[in-house]
């Protein structure tokens, strides 16, 4: 079985090792067929601690890691824009 990749953004990257992705998907509700965004967080594991605050990255899903962590950046699409 293929292993899910996701595109999100970094959302905090204050743990060593870990950061925290959210992913945004858009889809029509099924009543009143109005579209709408719902955001998940996702902890994923960067081994070089290269990720930060804003940047996009695409993740990897993989063998639990840790209680909670279960993905895996595979690379950083686009850097967040710096101050």
């Amino acid at each position: 079985m293929a292993r899910k990749i996701l595109v999100g953004q970094v959302s905090s990257d204050k743990m060593a090792k870990t950061v925290v992705v959210m992913v945004e998907r858009r889809r029509r509700h099924p009543i009143y067929h109005k579209v709408v965004r719902t955001t998940r967080r996702f902890k994923a594991h960067d081994e070089n601690n290269s990720c930060r605050v804003g940047d996009t990255v695409r993740i990897e899903e993989s063998r639990p890691l840790s209680k909670e962590k279960h993905w895996v950046v595979v690379e950083i699409l686009e850097r967040a824009h710096e101050a």
